[in-house]
């Protein structure tokens, strides 16, 4: 193992979805750089160096990385830095896969041009910058910005009444003029958690998702391991694969997600970088023994990583709270007890008596959450309802 002695790794995004991959960097012993438009991005204080650079600002960024002789870059759960950090990796030398790799992750329509000359299955689609383009099509349509994630400004539109609107929202998250509107898949969702090196891949974990009802898609679960077949476990291996292949993977973790129905397996979009929704900093450790976020900052610093095999068989899940749109009037003091509930890993609220709980429309508009662990997936499933229901009964919200 490379010893990281005066090494520097540059972490693109301060916030509280950077915060795990921080604390492995510095337990690993790498001298951490954060960058972020904000100037109180969430976790400022627990990297060594902090700098204020904007996203789009490359000369800036450029000028950091050199100053702090930066022998790394990473980031955790967010596209928006992938192609920033492309550029600044072919200008310093420092590993990390193309810059076209990532303007083909961070475009859904250039993403789904390269699945549809892979043969990889997703959903028919095609670019619209009005309304009218897209009167032939059959509902319902999926509406969703080129370059956001997070669910924000995706919706799913039943009739043609609902795709104005759909337009104006989707818009309003992006910066491009035009929009995909593509087929709706129905299925389970889920996400595939893989790394990659040097033209091998790896399905290190596969979750199984748990969302809003339509016509927003929000993700408000998310179990380890995946209640699937292994037939359908290789079929997705070599998907994987070919996703890896097509799109050029190379020094990365990635996220991929899909959905599964009669018809067969379609993949709705991928990203080269780590999960978010603690999927990777908390589920596969807890579910396999393996923790992804030492694998991309060895990957980073050039180490040559040996994909290692579960270590454990167990499972774990994420549920986020589905809270009524109100304010909240009152929390029971009971809510200091949830860390002692058995298999509880970690829990957050984030809100005070007097604060705004906002309708869910997007990743965004979530509030407190709950980790478990447990030796099934059926037993985590089963501890997540009871303890969502008895957390939620503890807040009181007036609509």
């Amino acid at each position: 193992m490379m010893k990281r002695e005066g090494r520097t790794v540059m972490v693109f995004g301060v916030g509280t979805l950077q915060r795990s991959i921080i604390e492995r960097a510095r337990q690993m012993g790498l001298r951490t750089v954060g960058i972020d438009p904000l100037t109180d991005a969430a976790c400022r204080d627990m990297v060594d160096v902090y700098e204020v650079v904007g996203g789009q600002d490359y000369e800036k960024t450029l000028e950091v990385a050199n100053l702090y002789n930066v022998t790394s870059i990473v980031t955790a759960a967010t596209d928006k830095p992938l192609v920033m950090m492309a550029r600044i990796a072919r200008t310093m030398g420092l590993p990390f896969y193309s810059v076209e790799t990532a303007e083909w992750s961070t475009d859904k329509f250039k993403m789904k041009q390269r699945f549809l000359e892979a043969g990889i299955p997703c959903a028919r689609g095609r670019l619209v910058t009005a309304v009218g383009e897209v009167e032939d099509l059959e509902m319902p349509l999926v509406v969703k910005p080129r370059d956001n994630s997070g669910s924000r400004g995706v919706k799913v539109c039943r009739n043609k009444e609902e795709l104005a609107g759909a337009f104006r929202e989707a818009l309003a998250f992006s910066k491009m003029e035009s929009l995909l509107v593509e087929e709706f898949i129905e299925g389970q969702e889920y996400s595939i958690e893989a790394i990659h090196q040097h033209g091998k891949s790896a399905v290190l974990q596969f979750t199984e998702k748990t969302t809003t009802p339509f016509p927003y898609n929000v993700e408000m679960a998310h179990c380890q391991p995946a209640r699937l077949s292994e037939d359908t476990r290789t079929a997705i291996r070599k998907i994987v694969s070919d996703i890896s292949d097509v799109m050029h993977f190379d020094n990365c973790a990635s996220h991929t997600e899909l959905k599964i129905n009669a018809r067969g397996i379609f993949v709705i979009e991928t990203s080269p970088r780590l999960g978010g929704d603690m999927i990777t900093s908390h589920l596969v450790p807890l579910s396999t023994g393996v923790n992804m976020e030492d694998l991309v900052l060895r990957m980073a610093e050039g180490e040559e990583v040996c994909i290692p095999t579960m270590e454990k068989d167990m499972a774990s899940c994420v549920r986020f709270l589905d809270l009524p749109a109100g304010v909240v009037q009152q929390i029971s003091p009971h809510l200091s007890d949830v860390m002692g509930w058995p298999g509880v890993v970690d829990f957050d609220f984030g809100l005070q008596v007097g604060d705004s709980v906002p309708a869910i429309h997007s990743s965004l508009d979530r509030f407190g959450h709950i980790v478990i662990k447990g030796k099934s997936s059926d037993e985590v499933e089963r501890r997540a309802e009871k303890y969502t229901s008895d957390i939620i009964d503890m807040i009181k919200i007036r609509k």
